[in-house]
């Protein structure tokens, strides 16, 4: 286990990270029947426009990040380099933690908060440039192998926003240099935003709203948690962090942990 050092969290006066314009993408509602539907990612920062369903924007402000960084050892997981390359972008393998066990439709905090999940989806592979950005492709693309990214959309009482990503990775000691690379880069957004549909009442928000973003990980499987308040305002970060975002991320973590150990 290695957490990053509270100490080094950015405060409200951290850079600000460059955001971009969302842009279509299918996945499946969580209702009482799963329906089809649609969301939007805000692509990830460092990437430049590309195709007409993503209009251009100019440079804008968002929040600065806080990164948490923990990792538990697992055993390894042998796959040659040419297999590895080609799972980064190939059907996600059958050892992943089922997409209903990983993002239930309810998880209640400890607190007493309670998520509802809007929408999740396996996909295609764990480098598609709508939804990973350059930086962190460039990674996978140099590890042993992603296995699949899974993602969803929650909400909580107020109409906050919790993305969650989870990459699974070939070999958990590219798990560990994931996550540790990450959260040392708190103010680079290289995991998309998911804009809710429009069924969902959750405001699309603008891109200069403000944003958070931590990451953890558990054997092979890295998990990227981002936080957005309601109204997309820009502050309050630490809050957002620890008080919202982290319970739903440690949520999925320990599902992550406990299916990872008893593979």
């Amino acid at each position: 286990m290695f957490p990053t050092d509270p100490d080094q969290r950015p405060d409200d006066s951290s850079p600000r990270p460059q955001r971009v314009w969302p842009r279509n993408l299918a996945f499946a509602l969580a209702a009482a029947a799963v329906t089809a539907g649609a969301f939007a990612l805000l692509r990830p920062s460092g990437e430049e426009g590309g195709g007409s369903a993503a209009p251009s924007v100019s440079e804008s402000p968002s929040a600065s990040a806080s990164a948490s960084a923990s990792v538990s050892a697992a055993a390894s997981v042998s796959v040659t380099a040419s297999a590895a390359a080609a799972r980064a972008s190939a059907t996600p393998d059958a050892s992943l933690l089922p997409l209903d066990q990983l993002f239930p439709v309810q998880v209640t905090a400890a607190g007493g908060e309670v998520y509802t999940r809007v929408g999740s989806t396996v996909m295609k592979s764990c480098v598609e440039p709508d939804s990973v950005g350059p930086r962190l492709i460039g990674m996978i693309r140099a590890s042993k192998g992603c296995l699949g990214e899974q993602i969803a959309l929650y909400t909580d009482s107020a109409k906050n926003q919790y993305n969650l990503a989870v990459f699974t990775m070939a070999d958990p000691k590219d798990t560990v240099h994931l996550v540790t690379t990450l959260s040392m880069a708190f103010d680079d957004y290289q995991v998309g935003a998911q804009a809710p549909p429009p069924a969902s009442g959750l405001a699309t928000l603008p891109p200069d709203s403000g944003m958070v973003q931590a990451f953890s990980g558990a054997g092979r499987a890295m998990v990227a948690g981002l936080g957005q308040w309601a109204d997309g305002r820009a502050g309050d970060y630490q809050t957002l962090v620890d008080k919202h975002l982290s319970p739903l991320q440690k949520a999925v973590a320990q599902a992550v942990f406990a299916h990872e150990s008893g593979r």
